[in-house]
């Protein structure tokens, strides 16, 4: 079907129609929740369960070529680590594994490994979802602290479509590409901040939705599902192992309910919460934010930064007068956008980054934008795609209508006073796109699943473990959650206990006491 100006409107009147009572009771599916864990409170084993089977060696390869040095130049990540080695390749995958729609698409994969790692290691398949591409999240997991669990297997990550180094998806202007970046200003004199975004999305949905068809409906969490698993076949094994962080985790457990006969080991890390409407994901994220951000004003402050004796008021300030223009064509959009990339950065923890960070902040604050710059640039780089649009409103199920989404400009203003604005404007950037379905969740698999999460998480947010590892157990999985006390995004990057935890589990299946944690 070709999607035309009134076909759409017709379709966003019927979807304003349907969900006007946004605010009043909800019509998402019913998730089964599994209470707070506690530690030692579960059982980790089960007598008598048999092993799962063990992830496999790939019996072929893809056409690998090193990349180490060209991914870290791209990326602005510095110097390699010694011995680090990645590589990048490309595959074949359908436009759609079960025929509907004919064509097939260019998948990109990234594999890491250390000149150290075992050669007979089964590799880890990481998908980091629309979040941003899962190649470059696996090169600053590499450049950062992941050394000890690349030491012990190859860890290989796959692009979604239209993401990172796969086949691109360039369906917007220049213009529009801006307006749905950018149109998040808190004072627009006549014009409504988030009737500008509902606006600009409509014309962003018309415009992606003819450039796609007839394959618009092949961008969600179920086709990267999909992507998934012939990588396995073209590996031509029969088990794999898979980490999905952050909406990542929804690839995951799509991944599971379509082949988890084939998952040997299944790891999620820092997942968000299914059944949620779009206001319910979106304030846990805000939430996770602003938790990592007050995180880091303590150790700011403690370390005497640049920002004052009060870092989280000074950056509180800075995005105010931002939202307001004070910083010129500095969209509030970026400076947010800057500050969540540098809080879920995995390498952003030591002293020496912290404090750079502040600098570049409080140059800002005296309108001097020269160090913030290529934060700025690296930040709004790594998600500002138009496949990372096109995925991102294809798994946007229970969208926001206007009315919510002003509703919660007001609302989240007062809570969240960073990020909160932001967010509530940004409801509104998939507004126009044909409502997802919900998530398909597994609905039987009996092999032990290991989660892991805090609750400072800037990317996934707070509070998704319960109603994931309700999901798993209602369908058979035995779980054990890993609860990091520290900030940043995915846990196992930042922990070096969750690291062992997940080593443990990649190698004989073994879960840790459910609610084990793990300290700052």
């Amino acid at each position: 079907m070709r999607w035309t100006r009134a076909a759409l409107v017709a379709s966003t009147l019927s979807l304003l129609v349907t969900t006007a009572c946004g605010a009043g009771p909800s019509n998402r599916p019913d998730v089964a929740v599994e209470r707070p864990h506690q530690a030692g409170v579960a059982e980790t084993t089960a007598p008598g369960e048999p092993a799962p089977p063990a992830p496999e060696v790939p019996k072929a390869e893809l056409s690998w070529h090193d990349c180490t040095v060209p991914s870290f130049n791209l990326l602005s990540l510095g110097t390699p680590p010694a011995g680090l080695v990645l590589e990048c390749a490309e595959y074949t995958t359908q436009v759609d594994a079960a025929g509907s729609v004919s064509g097939n698409f260019r998948t990109a994969a990234m594999r890491a490994r250390y000149d150290r790692t075992p050669a007979d290691a089964a590799p880890l398949v990481l998908t980091s979802g629309s979040d941003r591409a899962s190649t470059a999240t696996l090169a600053a997991l590499a450049a950062g602290p992941a050394g000890p669990l690349l030491a012990t297997r190859p860890i290989v990550a796959v692009d979604r479509r239209g993401i990172g180094s796969s086949q691109p998806v360039n369906c917007l202007t220049p213009e529009l590409r801006k307006q749905i970046a950018e149109q998040a200003q808190f004072t627009r004199g006549a014009t409504d901040p988030v009737d500008a975004v509902a606006e600009a999305s409509q014309d962003a949905t018309i415009e992606c939705l003819d450039f796609l068809s007839p394959a618009q409906g092949t961008f969600d969490a179920g086709h990267a599902a999909d992507d998934i698993d012939q990588l396995r076949r073209t590996w031509q094994v029969d088990q794999i192992a898979l980490l999905g962080t952050g909406q990542g985790a929804a690839v995951a457990l799509s991944y599971a309910r379509k082949y988890g006969e084939h998952l040997g080991r299944l790891v999620l890390d820092s997942p968000q919460a299914v059944g949620l409407d779009a206001v319910g994901r979106t304030e846990q994220r805000v939430k996770g934010a602003e938790a990592a951000l007050t995180a880091y004003a303590q150790r700011c402050a403690a370390l005497k930064c640049a920002l004052g004796a009060d870092p989280r008021a000074a950056i509180a300030d800075l995005v105010n007068r931002a939202g307001n223009g004070a910083f010129g064509d500095l969209a509030v959009s970026s400076l947010v956008t800057t500050l969540n990339g540098f809080l879920g950065d995995p390498r952003t923890q030591q002293n020496a980054q912290i404090t750079e960070f502040a600098d570049a902040l409080a140059a800002l604050g005296r309108n001097d934008r020269g160090p913030i710059t290529p934060f700025v640039q690296r930040e709004t780089a790594a998600i500002a795609n138009d496949g990372e649009y096109v995925n991102r409103c294809s798994d946007n199920a229970q969208p926001a209508t206007p009315g919510r989404a002003k509703e919660m400009l007001t609302t989240w203003g007062s809570s969240y006073p960073v990020f909160g604005k932001v967010a509530a404007i940004d409801l509104m950037s998939c507004s126009a796109w044909p409502a997802a379905a919900p998530m398909g969740l597994p609905e039987k698999f009996g092999r032990p699943v290991l989660v892991l999460g805090g609750n400072a998480d800037p990317v996934a947010g707070t509070d998704g473990r319960p109603s994931v590892t309700g999901v798993l157990g209602a369908a058979g999985a035995r779980t054990a959650t890993v609860v990091w006390q520290g900030w940043g995004h995915p846990t196992f990057a930042h922990s070096g206990c969750a690291q062992q935890t997940v080593a443990d589990y990649l190698k004989d299946a073994t879960l840790p006491a459910d609610g084990t944690a793990c300290p700052a």
